[in-house]
């Protein structure tokens, strides 16, 4: 049981590498340290000690991910960690990602979920190599699964790794993974006051998509409204308006990935 947030994460996370057909990525340089060195995990449950226990978890979290964001720096390795709620259409922006940018810059992905490898054959069949983590029950990634999916996804110097966390706005805003970039989507069809039932999330986001935009006709959201949410917990974030299946504002989306 995870003492920090209560979900049941017992045990190592099950990796799955997915090479994309015909991918040009090529091999990284063999690791001179190895992000996963070490790497235990603090699982086990002591009631009498709940708080405490939790403080070190994300302190023992905080530490790893201290030690993958150096090792991402060293390699010039762009690492965005992809947050929303499920169904806001992660996959299918990425999807349309990797494939647009796949010709120009080497982009491998970090696939998060409890269970299947759904997601990862979609990632993998757009053009990116992908690296399953299966949590079981567990409800967020943290920065130990990150460091050995590394290890496996050996991403190339000078690449963009995205990493699509577990589906939810609560657990994963709590673990930094080394990335060094937060990306939050939510959906028009999701309430617009959303960031300000979901602080916390949207509080260390460091740009808000805002998809599913072909829907806005035929739903009743308003997206001045969920700006203004969106700002009153984070001044100055920027929102940007996208349509992952369609492609409205994925050029904003990328002139942003390019600036980062």
């Amino acid at each position: 049981m995870c003492e920090t947030c209560g979900c049941d994460a017992a045990g190592a996370p099950r990796l799955t590498t997915l090479t994309a057909p015909d991918h040009a990525l090529g091999h990284a340089p063999a690791h001179d340290h190895d992000p996963a060195h070490d790497h235990d995990r603090p699982h086990g449950r002591d009631h009498a000690h709940v708080v405490p226990l939790g403080h070190r978890v994300l302190a023992h979290n905080d530490d790893l991910a201290g030690r993958n964001r150096a090792w991402l720096a060293e390699r010039g390795v762009l690492a965005l960690n992809m947050m929303s709620s499920p169904g806001s259409g992660k996959t299918t922006l990425l999807e349309r990602t990797v494939a647009d940018l796949g010709p120009s810059r080497p982009v491998s992905v970090i696939e998060g979920d409890q269970e299947t490898l759904l997601d990862a054959r979609r990632l993998a069949a757009a053009g990116a190599r992908t690296v399953q983590v299966n949590t079981g029950s567990g409800c967020h990634l943290d920065a130990a699964m990150v460091a050995e999916a590394l290890t496996a996804l050996e991403p190339p110097d000078g690449s963009t790794v995205f990493i699509e966390n577990v589906g939810n706005l609560v657990c994963p805003a709590l673990f930094d993974l080394g990335e060094r970039a937060r990306v939050v989507l939510m959906s028009v069809t999701e309430g617009a006051d959303k960031p300000l039932k979901y602080p916390h999330m949207f509080r260390g986001a460091d740009v808000l998509l805002l998809n599913k935009i072909d829907l806005l006709p035929h739903v009743d959201f308003d997206v001045d409204a969920c700006r203004d949410a969106a700002r009153r917990v984070r001044p100055g974030l920027c929102l940007l308006p996208v349509s992952a299946t369609r492609g409205d504002g994925l050029d904003s989306w990328y002139d942003w990935l390019s600036d980062t």
